[in-house]
């Protein structure tokens, strides 16, 4: 007897470790004219007091992030937290291109954190949001975020594909900016390494990380240079890994305790 309930109990304190509430709603696009299906993993109990965008990769979904990484749960339930994963669409790199009507960057700024921080309660300024995303959704993240500081106070990548120049035939990106050859300026204001000039001094803490046998392994290393270059402060870790979800389940870990660090800051200076 003593034996069951020793097991109920730590049943139950495992359960109770991952009890954040994880829901799929289906959030209205006034601008794409469309649903767009979205998970919001909130504690138990009590308000947010932070929320986090984690954005996908390519051919990737709402539920991606889920699935891959379910100890979010834990990090949602300890550190009251609320965790914010569109769906970004199959190849829609979280751009604005009317080519395609993929209006993402909209959506996420002007239809989403309203929308979730209306249902939500969690805080309704920039210095307890934060944006990262794997592959599309890292260079997603850091697009929004370099074009939004008035957003986001804090942004991340993992395996981000941060300049898409060196890829002009991948994943569906001349179909929203054309051929590159012919649209070389349209290609650098959709890169996030061309937008590195907007970032205005201290007004965004970034953490960038990247495995290195990932075919983005040298885009990151470039954006990494060339922030050093301009004095942007920044967190750069690169870890043994492949463009893969082993690689992504262990470094949104890392990104975790980034954006942990960042709104216990931003709690501490109310």
């Amino acid at each position: 007897m003593k034996k069951l309930i020793v097991l109920f109990l730590w049943v139950a304190a495992v359960l109770q470790v991952q009890a954040a509430k994880v829901d799929t709603v289906s959030v209205f696009s006034e601008r794409m004219e469309k649903d767009v299906k979205v998970v919001f993993i909130s504690p138990e109990k009590g308000t947010p007091q932070s929320t986090l965008y984690l954005l996908h990769g390519y051919s990737g979904n709402y539920s991606s992030w889920i699935n891959l990484a379910p100890q979010m749960k834990d990090w949602v339930d300890k550190n009251q937290y609320l965790v914010v994963c569109p769906d970004g669409g199959f190849d829609s790199w979280y751009w604005d291109t009317e080519s395609t009507n993929y209006f993402y960057e909209t959506f996420i700024t002007k239809e989403l954190l309203p929308y979730a921080e209306s249902k939500y309660g969690a805080p309704a300024d920039r210095m307890h949001r934060g944006i990262t995303g794997l592959s599309m959704g890292g260079h997603g993240a850091l697009y929004l975020a370099f074009r939004h500081q008035d957003l986001f106070a804090c942004a991340g990548s993992t395996s981000g594909g941060v300049d898409i120049r060196p890829f002009p035939n991948n994943w569906n990106m001349k179909k929203h900016l054309g051929e590159y050859r012919e649209n070389v300026d349209v290609w650098d204001s959709h890169t996030v390494m061309e937008l590195t000039h907007l970032i205005q001094p201290g007004s965004l803490k970034l953490f960038i990380d990247c495995g290195t046998e990932d075919f983005f392994f040298r885009v990151n290393e470039k954006l990494h240079e060339k922030l050093t270059y301009m004095n942007v402060p920044h967190h750069y870790q690169t870890m043994p890994g492949k463009h893969d979800g082993q690689y992504w389940s262990k470094s949104i870990d890392y990104q975790m305790a980034f954006f942990h660090q960042c709104f216990a800051a931003a709690s501490t200076k109310k």
